[in-house]
């Protein structure tokens, strides 16, 4: 009788595999899981922070900006003054700045963190303010090309308002990190130092809250942030005069100033067929003021010392600057205004610098 033939065992899955294959996956899941319970968690974390009694429930909080490294700082304007009337009204002064200063380049700024983030309005703000072109690529995608990008352009600003004494409260990671505060403080001082033709509200204040993560935990807290003073303060305005006075306490004499200032220069422009209407705008150029000069001192003033038909904002501080220097030749004060003021149109400006001719020639013929 033959032995049936010997089979090889049916080949089985090893167990130990098969099970640690399963755990393994089960693991990562569980891990996925626990990692998004982390993450969710932390975000609460931020949450409660920022809704802690100091601040509006309402906190806008996104997730980024609570996931933090540890001993991380993150800060945010609080709700309740971005909704503050004068804080819209001097994000409203700054834009419309910008886009008056680059309408050439055909650049609209809508929202300043995002517009302003990655250096390249800025380049073109500096380069179109000061006048010289900077040493940049024209169009930087990457975060490494963008940051350099503001080192430069922070570099220029820095040159510039470090002599003035001024404490710098921006940096390259605030800016390209999308931090308004710190984007408004740079823009508010670039546009104190050009003598930026706008009135930039008075007494702005937001609140910040920070946000910092310590053991694991975020802790927050509200810091004042002053953006504007007054516009004495921010222009470096000279001591408070008699002008300040009547602006502020006797509006209604203003019109008789005016109207005995205007009298006044056209008794002797009048002889070169000038006339006046307009105080702050007809010598916001300096030309009449040169002119003006001249006639109450009785010398011709040659046509090459000064832009008969200036067409830029620097040949009119040229001749306005002149025009002071002449005042002082002819033995006045230095006047209590800045040429630029002048040039802006600034009343009070013009007003002093007026005055300043009238207390002297006042009985000339």
């Amino acid at each position: 009788m033959s032995s049936a033939p010997l089979r090889s065992p049916t080949p089985r899955p090893h167990r130990m595999k098969k099970d640690e294959s399963f755990l393994g996956k089960l693991g990562g899941t569980l891990a996925r899981k626990k990692k998004t319970k982390e993450v969710s968690d932390l975000q609460e974390e931020g949450r409660h922070a920022i809704n802690s009694p100091m601040c509006p429930a309402s906190a806008d909080v996104h997730p980024e900006d609570t996931l933090l490294e540890e001993n991380e700082e993150r800060t945010m304007i609080d709700p309740t003054s971005k909704d503050d009337p004068k804080f819209k009204e001097l994000v409203k002064v700054l834009i419309d700045w910008i886009n008056d200063v680059l309408v050439e380049e055909r650049i609209i700024v809508k929202q300043l963190e995002e517009d302003l983030y990655d250096g390249q309005v800025l380049q073109k703000l500096w380069e179109k303010l000061a006048g010289c072109k900077l040493n940049v690529a024209e169009v930087t995608q990457s975060e490494i090309g963008q940051k350099q990008k503001l080192q430069t352009v922070l570099e220029a600003v820095h040159g510039l308002l470090r002599p003035h004494g001024r404490a710098l409260q921006w940096t390259v990671d605030s800016i390209h990190g999308k931090n308004l505060v710190a984007i408004l403080h740079l823009l508010v001082s670039l546009a104190m130092h050009f003598r930026a033709p706008i009135r930039l509200p008075e007494h702005v204040s937001v609140q910040v809250v920070v946000v910092r993560k310590r053991e694991g935990l975020l802790h927050s807290s509200h810091v004042t942030e002053e953006l504007t003073t007054t516009t004495g303060m921010m222009m470096g305005r000279f001591e408070r005069d008699a002008f300040d006075t009547l602006f502020d306490h006797a509006p209604d004499k203003l019109s008789v100033v005016k109207k005995s200032l205007i009298t006044f220069v056209n008794k002797h422009l009048n002889k070169l067929n000038l006339e006046v209407t307009e105080l702050e705008t007809q010598f916001a150029d300096g030309v009449y003021l040169v002119l003006l000069m001249g006639l109450l001192e009785d010398y011709f003033v040659p046509l090459h010392n000064f832009y008969l038909t200036p067409d830029s904002f620097d040949q009119k501080v040229h001749n306005v600057a002149f025009a002071f220097e002449l005042m002082l030749d002819g033995g006045l004060k230095t006047p209590k205004a800045r040429p630029e003021d002048v040039v802006n149109l600034d009343l009070k400006s013009t007003l002093r610098v007026l005055y300043n001719l009238f207390t002297k020639y006042k009985d000339l013929e």
